[in-house]
């Protein structure tokens, strides 16, 4: 079970950080000279490979390839102190000035630059055995071997150094940052290079326990879990300023829809009573039903043209008729309040259209201004429409209790 979970895992990681390779791709090309891109780009790509080439349903394939078994292994390391090194760079130029961020980025690559070919020649001198299947079982077996546990434990001192740095850079970016979704993305790869290092930590234990003869293989899975789901949150959350604007505005756009067919009931009424307020006529309910283009603009005109027809609508009601209908209801008398504004509509429309056309004394019968704030505006505006249906519907059992209107 937990070998399936961590190769599924393992395929998620691969194909996510190609797929955001591919996507930060076209943004590349058209900013060749920006620095922080190009490495966030080569973390991605180095990311996707690490997880790629060392897929049990590939290992093989790609060792028979280069004639060399276990290559792979090396080509994940590689592509680890790559990626580890790119990262460093993407936070660096986010968190430190632009005069110093060239000079400190330059240092950490010249850092991991010598690590890794410090890496690569120990790599020439020990290897790891060759007759597992498994990038799971190869480490295990190998860490058994003197030199070469030296070597993984070089290799997990770079790497932690590495994650230590993400997790110090991305918290004090964090709080650099002026966007929500940005936050979001830095505490996310925060979380995951701290998982990171938790890998390195207890792979480093593994591999102490297997040198002092200590069954160490209880522990792989925590340190294969921590490694993977570290590994994938720090793709999501660098990729996550990217797509999370779209799901602010995905909400935005529902968010509209919904209060645009909430406010429909009143607004159909008004239309009805004075057709002049609205700027495209009412449609049939099923094709009102449809998202508009724009949803944000047609709420906007919704809003608009509803507070003209309750206007109109105020001139054919005075206070003291307002007063009574409400009286005989037996509902609060406040014409301010979101049911008063609904009784009101209620008590013009119940009329007949000729009565409506006669101005009434509706100086004394107070208004509510409108909402400097617009989503305001709809929230009340949309309290008054759930008034006003729910009276409409309870028209028919009031008329047949005898309740005058």
């Amino acid at each position: 079970m937990m070998d399936d979970l961590n190769g599924a895992l393992s395929w998620i990681c691969a194909l996510g950080g190609l797929a955001a390779f591919g996507y930060r791709l076209p943004d590349l090309l058209r900013r060749k000279r920006d620095v922080a891109l190009w490495a966030l780009c080569v973390y991605f790509l180095c990311s996707g490979i690490s997880f790629l080439v060392d897929l049990d349903a590939l290992r093989v394939h790609i060792s028979a390839l280069f004639g060399l078994p276990n290559i792979t292994s090396l080509i994940v390391q590689v592509a680890v102190v790559v990626l580890t090194a790119a990262q460093q760079v993407v936070l660096v130029y986010w968190s430190a000035p632009p005069d110093q961020a060239g000079r400190r980025a330059g240092r950490r690559v010249l850092f991991f630059g010598a690590a890794l070919c410090v890496l690569v020649i120990a790599s020439l001198a020990v290897s790891p055995v060759a007759s597992a299947k498994t990038a799971t079982s190869t480490i295990l077996l190998s860490i058994q071997d003197g030199r070469y546990a030296l070597y993984m434990s070089f290799y997990l001192v770079i790497c932690g150094v590495g994650q230590f740095e993400a997790v110090r850079l991305s918290l004090r970016f964090t709080k650099m940052a002026n966007r929500q979704w940005l936050k979001v993305g830095m505490r996310t790869v925060t979380v995951g290079a701290a998982l990171v290092l938790v890998y390195c930590v207890v792979r480093s234990v593994q591999i102490a326990g297997t040198q002092l003869h200590y069954d160490a293989s209880r522990l792989d899975p925590i340190q294969w879990s921590c490694g993977t789901v570290g590994a994938l949150l720090q793709i999501t959350g660098w990729t996550i300023p990217s797509w999370g604007i779209h799901l602010t505005r995905g909400a935005g756009w529902l968010r509209s829809y919904r209060s645009y067919l909430r406010l429909r009931p009143l607004w159909w009424a008004l239309c009805q009573a004075s057709p002049d307020i609205a700027l495209d006529p009412p449609r049939s309910w099923a094709r009102d039903l449809l998202p508009p283009r724009d949803p944000h603009y047609s709420l906007y005109r919704r809003v608009i043209e509803i507070r003209d027809g309750q206007l109109m609508l105020r001139t054919s009601l005075s206070l003291a008729d307002f007063s009574r209908v409400a009286r005989s209801l037996g509902l609060p008398e406040d014409p301010t309040s979101p049911l008063g504004e609904a009784l009101q509509v209620r008590a013009v429309l119940n009329r007949p259209a000729e009565e409506r056309d006669e101005l009434a004394d509706a100086a004394g019968l107070p208004a509510r201004p409108p909402y400097d704030d617009f989503r305001e505006e709809v929230e009340w505006l949309t309290q008054v429409a759930s008034a006003f249906t729910a009276l409409t519907q309870g028209r028919a059992v009031r008329a047949a209790a005898g309740v005058p209107w």
